[in-house]
């Protein structure tokens, strides 16, 4: 049996023991393969992150892959942007990662690309409806080849990265894939580099990689400033999402690195266009029009803001979960390390501090990422219900559930595109606003809930 929940908006997501069995595992690259040799590809790069499941279940997808005639290069333990770049950067058909990203350790995935598009929403459903069905492709002779890209990738940061003065850097790999890049690569560009935790384990036995919580970052922020560091940069279990703390220790959420890169991108590119989402601060968007951008508000996910970055050529985007994405200078895909490697490169061609460049960002009052309960079979319909009682008396984006304007501040409430959850976050101009703004909100929440369920 299949169970159908694990095949999510942007991945394929269950328990490796219960959820991913070798038949099952089977059945989805009988599934995938099915889609690349129907779309004309012949070649597929795969990798995978450090859970003990991942080997099995990287090794069982490869040979079925192979079993349809499919060219697979098999990049080993690997972060999930080593597989994009073998994507990006030697034009392989598709591209597989074996991971579950910062989920617990019994959880594990796959992450699959057409060329080198994430596949997400309906695709994903289709590898559902192919596995249960078929129809599959006719076998043919194809074939299982290892190669080791960390060096050529690499090389290739290093070749439009400089830095101009050393910088003093914490990197807390959170026993994830990036342990194996980031402190290498930093060294190389010139830094004093301070590893923490990046061995890679996949039981991940120090904390949970996930560097969008507070409280993963604590480890960090203790060695930044034991240390006198400039920065610390925290890093998620695939390495694809990107955490960041200044040298006195405060965090960085991905909006605000984001306007960081912004600014500096904008020097090079006056009037270049930024993507961000809709849980991103009011300050993000009019700081970028104030310095001459142009700032595009779009869907959250990973996926979607990489296909609207190439959509409008964008020169970077990112959301408020820490993925970033650079079209300048890179290949507009996500990844934490280079972001990295990015941010270091401004602190050290300027003379403002990381804590400087905190502390120019205008303030503001608002929540983290909020999660209310709500079933997946209503919680569009209580979105949906929530924005039409809004637009009746306020301004209303509803390019993603319901981002509602108010005289001094703002209100989210979107449908969660992996839990059962609505996703709520607020902000204003001041703490007593905030807290009017959010009661107002989660009154009518609960006011719709009770009317639809859920």
């Amino acid at each position: 049996m299949i169970n159908e929940a694990i095949f999510r908006e942007y991945d394929i997501r269950g328990l490796a023991d219960s959820e991913l069995t070798d038949p099952v595992v089977e059945r989805i690259a009988m599934a995938v393969a099915a889609i690349y040799v129907r779309e004309g590809k012949e070649t597929v790069a795969i990798g995978m992150d450090g859970r003990p499941s991942s080997p099995r279940i990287k090794d069982l997808f490869g040979r079925t892959l192979a079993r349809y005639g499919l060219r697979v290069t098999d990049l080993g333990l690997v972060p999930t942007p080593l597989v994009y770049y073998a994507s990006f950067r030697h034009q392989i058909g598709g591209g597989v990662v074996i991971t579950a990203s910062h989920n617990p350790s019994e959880y594990n995935g796959l992450k699959v690309m057409l060329g080198t598009a994430a596949l997400y929403g309906d695709q994903v459903k289709e590898i559902y409806r192919l596995a249960v069905n078929g129809p599959f492709a006719a076998e043919k002779k194809g074939s299982v080849t290892s190669k080791d890209l960390f060096e050529e990738y690499l090389q290739y940061i290093q070749g439009n990265i400089t830095l101009k003065k050393k910088l003093r850097v914490v990197v807390d790999g959170g026993n994830g894939t990036g342990g194996l890049t980031a402190p290498e690569l930093y060294r190389r560009l010139g830094a004093d580099v301070m590893p923490l935790f990046c061995d890679v384990d996949g039981r991940f036995p120090n904390h949970h990689p996930d560097p969008t919580v507070a409280k993963n970052l604590q480890d960090l922020i203790a060695k930044v400033k034991e240390t006198n560091a400039d920065l610390g940069i925290g890093l998620d279990g695939d390495a694809d999402r990107i955490g960041v703390v200044d040298g006195r220790g405060r965090i960085l959420w991905g909006d605000q690195l984001l306007l960081i890169f912004a600014k500096d991108i904008l020097r090079t590119y006056p009037g270049a266009t930024i993507i961000s989402e809709v849980k991103a601060s009011e300050v993000f968007y009019s700081e970028v029009r104030r310095l001459g951008g142009n700032p595009i508000m779009w869907k959250a996910g990973h996926s979607l803001i990489k296909k609207k970055l190439f959509e409008v050529d964008a020169k970077a985007a990112g959301e408020v979960s820490g993925h970033v994405f650079f079209n300048d200078k890179w290949f507009g895909f996500d990844d934490a390390v280079y972001a990295g490697a990015r941010l270091l490169e401004i602190l050290a061609a300027g003379k403002e501090s990381l804590a400087d460049l905190f502390d120019a960002i205008p303030a503001v009052f608002n929540t983290p990422e909020i999660r209310v309960d709500c079933g997946d079979d209503v919680k569009f319909r209580v979105v949906d219900a929530i924005r039409e009682h809004f637009k009746k008396i306020l301004p209303v984006n509803d390019i993603d559930g319901a981002r509602v304007t108010f005289p001094h501040g703002w209100a989210l409430v979107r449908a969660s595109n992996t839990q059962p959850s609505l996703v709520v976050r607020f902000e204003a101009d001041s703490a007593a606003e905030l807290q009017k703004i959010q009661q107002q909100v989660e009154a009518v929440i609960r006011s719709v809930q009770a009317q639809v369920g859920g």
